[in-house]
Formats: structure tokens, sequence, C-alpha cells
């Protein structure tokens, strides 16, 4: 599969307005536009495979759904996972004859994001970098008076930090996608030890995408009655995401009248005793 000079430019482009601190704002930008679940559908759609992009991205987006960027310190630069992660995961199952909806598929795609996502770091802190000097810019404008500068400060000259650190790259490396795959089939067959240890880890890296989301959400060992309960409908009953979600709809409107009829009895004896103090 090509990447051609079109469809780069569009990714490139995806890339800059995700990227963080973000063009595309944050809740558009890198929120939305950034996450491999969303980005799975635009690069489907820019390189005209939107199935086999939902997948791949899917598949990437479970590793990092528990992904937290405190402060300037990220582990994991979602934006190049979304933009040259999935476009190469993309290249690389076309490129060997993959099923897109195999295990062999998904554990590639999960390989290479979290691969290109550790080098992508290397870009984000790029981008900071570079915007550290508009920021210096901006504190002499100010101390000047010269508020109007700010504009520029703000809107116009980060659009140079994210060319030189987003768009270029992103265009460049998913340009030579195809020829990385074709080096990937002569020199790493599909039945040497170099492919097989990357489909094992992949399919290892899901598991810890959801583990450390347990370790963020799970506060006693009641709570993992829910997430058991999901796994025991997905993976023993072959219950698919909506009717997983309209399952767990019913367990939220049950739970949430339980609550409600705790809650009535006290309301009721704090208005008792406020008219007894008014007789």
């Amino acid at each position: 599969m090509q990447i051609n000079i079109v469809q780069a430019v569009l990714l490139g482009l995806c890339a800059c307005l995700s990227s963080m601190p973000g063009l595309g704002g944050t809740t558009f930008g890198n929120y939305t536009l950034g996450r491999p679940l969303v980005a799975g559908l635009v690069v489907g759609l820019i390189l005209g495979d939107m199935q086999t992009g939902i997948i791949v991205g899917a598949a990437i987006q479970v590793i990092y759904i528990a992904l937290v960027t405190p402060g300037g310190t990220v582990s994991a630069d979602v934006r190049a996972i979304s933009y040259i992660g999935i476009p190469l995961a993309i290249c690389a199952i076309k490129g060997m004859g993959l099923d897109p909806a195999s295990d062999a598929a998904r554990d590639m795609a999960a390989a290479l994001g979290a691969a290109v996502g550790t080098l992508g770091t290397v870009l984000f802190y790029g981008t900071a970098t570079v915007n550290l000097v508009w920021q210096h810019m901006g504190w002499k404008a100010v101390e000047k008076g010269d508020f109007k500068k700010l504009y520029l400060v703000d809107m116009g000259l980060p659009w140079i930090s994210h060319l030189l650190c987003s768009f270029i790259p992103t265009v460049i490396i998913t340009m030579a996608g195809s020829s990385m795959v074709d080096l990937m089939k002569t020199y790493l067959p599909m039945d040497g030890i170099a492919m097989k240890t990357l489909f094992t880890v992949g399919s290892l890296l899901p598991a810890v995408g959801v583990a450390i989301l347990l370790k963020q959400v799970v506060n006693k060992a009641a709570d993992f009655l829910t997430f058991f309960f999901g796994f025991t409908l997905a993976a023993c009953m072959g219950v698919n995401l909506i009717g997983a979600a309209v399952i767990g709809g019913f367990f939220a409107v049950i739970n949430y009248k339980i609550q409600m009829l705790k809650v009535r009895p006290a309301a009721a004896g704090a208005a008792v005793y406020d008219d007894e103090e008014e007789i």
C-alpha cells in the first residue's frame, strides 16, 4: 500500500491540529482528534480503508485508554501514535496480506503503535522546546506593553513549531511507510523469531492498558465485580460492545434507584426534625 503526497499532507495537518500544546485546542484537538479511536476513523477515510482504520485505531486505543499526561510529562505521544503509527500499521497489515480483523493484525498494530508512541515523545518535547522561544518573545512584548503582538505569539508563531515537529516528520515517515513494509517482508518473515516476538508483545500490550485503567478506577475489591461481569458478557456470552453498554445502562439505573432509596429516609428524618424545632 502506497501513501501519496496528498494523503501524507492531510495526515500531517491532522497531526498538527491534534498536537499538544495543540493548534486544534485541547478539547477538539488533543483529546478528540488526537485519540487513536477517533484518529483511526480519520486515517481510514484519508487512506481509503475506513474499516481497517477503525480496527487498528481501536486496537491501539486499548493500550492508551488510561494514558495521563500530568503537566509537561508524557510517556507516549498519542499524536504520533494516531497519525504516524496507525498509517504505518495499516500499510504493514495490507502489505503483509493480513486480515485486519485477525489477532495477528491487531497485535502488529499494537506493537507498532507502542513503538511509534515512545519515539513520538521526542517530537512532543521538540514542539515544547521551540514554543519556549515564542514564549520568551511574548514576555518581552508584555514588558514593552505591546499586547497586540501576543496575537502573533499565541496564534501565529506556534504553527512554525508544529510544522517542524509535527507536519514534516509525519509527512516524511508516512510516505516512507511502504518502503519500510517492503523491508519488513524481506528481512522479517512472518514465521521468523522477530515477527513472532512482535506479535507476542503486541498481544500483551492491551492487557497492560486495561490493568493501568483498573488501577486508577478500582478503589476496593468489590469494584472488580463490574469488570469481571463485563468480561463474562464479552468473552463467555459473546455480547458485543453495544449490547454490553445497554446491559450496563440497566444496571446503572438500578443502582441509581437503590442509592436514592437510601437517601430518602435520611432526608425525611431531617424534615421531621426541622418541623419539631419550628413547633
